[in-house]
């Protein structure tokens, strides 16, 4: 099935909905630094029934197209709950503790919980881990140190910060998570995470590979190591490209997501001289690979708009927007709404302060291909979320 052929279904009334999805948790662009090292067609065997909830029953390739239309055309799962308590704590310092502030996604969403805290009469600091392990501790310890009313802990691995996540608790301060491990929801010492579930992202960027190329998809997957989370991702997208018996998995590539830029495009290469053109498709944890992937697809004479086609399972982020907007070595991403995200991570520390449950809100990912990319540099599904934060917090 053509990237044309996907698009005419977008148009299509489908009933099907991307059912099945009983785990909750985050997607991930927001991974950092590293220090894995590649390992072009290194395969091993899948566990596509550990992922057995996002593949499809019966003809994969046309349950692959419904889940493409479904996605394309969809509209719900961007709005939060209307109920909750009013603003707290007036005039209250937080701080937003970031995993690296270079990174689109963590900056993005830094930007929107300024925003809500602006409209709900807080401020926020911000605390830059700068992409390595001791940073994002030292982060997290000058944070606690200024005492804030509550601290969001923005894309690094909860395990890593379990000490000062149980040092914050100690000194009644309340941790909200974004992408802070795999699941949604309370866990890990968090007052709650917010994020995507990995495995809806995981199965919308699969089945754009399956449902475009017809089922005939031969694939390399790129994901980091030192994030349980991005593996998540990789196995699952695996899992479902291996359920397809007419697409192939060629490649399975773990590299850091920091070193993109310097790595891909000797990893390119390499995987374009093992595979020729049986690779087919790109799918990646991040849009950062593609960034990095470029110059190698070039040098070899690929055409900007494909093959092989990059398909990123992470945030969504206004260079992979600008990618697929101008059909240049990128074709789609499953894109996070982030500024939703971001009033969410404030409305749930105002939760945390007033004493109260979180939410217990999922927002749904959206897939995004030249027909559907957004004019700006944000996916922001219209559903009027502001408005509904606002009369929350009577503001």
């Amino acid at each position: 099935m053509k990237a044309s052929r996907v698009r005419r279904l977008a148009a299509a009334t489908v009933a099907m909905t991307v059912a099945g999805l009983g785990v909750t948790a985050c997607s991930s662009e927001s991974v950092g630094g590293g220090s894995g090292s590649p390992t072009a067609g290194d395969v091993t065997s899948g566990s596509p029934s550990d992922y057995a909830s996002i593949i499809p029953e019966g003809d994969i390739v046309a349950a692959s197209q419904e889940i493409v239309s479904t996605s394309l055309s969809g509209t719900e799962g961007f709005t939060p709950p209307s109920t909750g308590p009013a603003a707290q704590s007036p005039g209250a310092h937080i701080a937003y503790v970031a995993a690296d502030m270079t990174n689109g996604g963590i900056n993005t969403v830094a930007q929107a919980v300024t925003d809500a805290a602006t409209t709900i009469g807080w401020t926020v600091d911000v605390y830059d881990g700068q992409a390595s392990a001791q940073g994002r501790r030292d982060a997290m310890n000058q944070a606690i140190a200024a005492n804030p009313a509550a601290i969001i802990l923005s894309g690094s691995d909860p395990s890593e910060q379990a000490a000062e996540i149980q040092e914050a608790a100690a000194q009644n301060i309340p941790v909200i998570g974004w992408h802070e491990g795999t699941q949604a929801g309370p866990g890990n010492g968090l007052f709650t995470n917010v994020t995507t579930d990995p495995l809806a992202v995981s199965q919308l960027a699969a089945a754009f590979a399956v449902a475009d190329s017809d089922g005939r998809a031969g694939v390399a997957i790129f994901t980091d190591g030192q994030y349980p989370i991005a593996v998540e991702k990789a196995e699952a997208m695996r899992a479902y490209v291996e359920a397809c018996a007419t697409c192939s998995v060629l490649s399975y590539n773990d590299s850091p997501i920091a070193e993109a830029t310097q790595r891909m495009p000797g990893l390119i290469s390499q995987l374009l001289q093992q595979h020729g053109d049986a690779l087919t498709y790109l799918l990646a944890i991040n849009g950062n690979y593609f960034g990095g992937a470029q110059e190698a697809l070039r040098s070899a004479g690929k055409e900007p708009a494909g093959p092989p086609y990059a398909v990123a399972a992470g945030d969504g982020d206004a260079a992979e927007f600008q990618r697929i907007r101008n059909a240049d070595y990128q074709t789609a991403t499953v894109a996070e709404p982030m500024l939703l995200q971001g009033w969410q991570l404030v409305d749930e520390a105002n939760r945390a302060i007033a004493g109260e449950d979180p939410s217990g809100f999922v927002a749904m990912p959206g897939l995004i291909t030249q027909d559907t990319v957004p004019t700006g540099d944000v996916f922001d599904p219209p559903s009027g979320y502001e408005d509904v934060y606002r009369s929350i917090w009577g503001k």
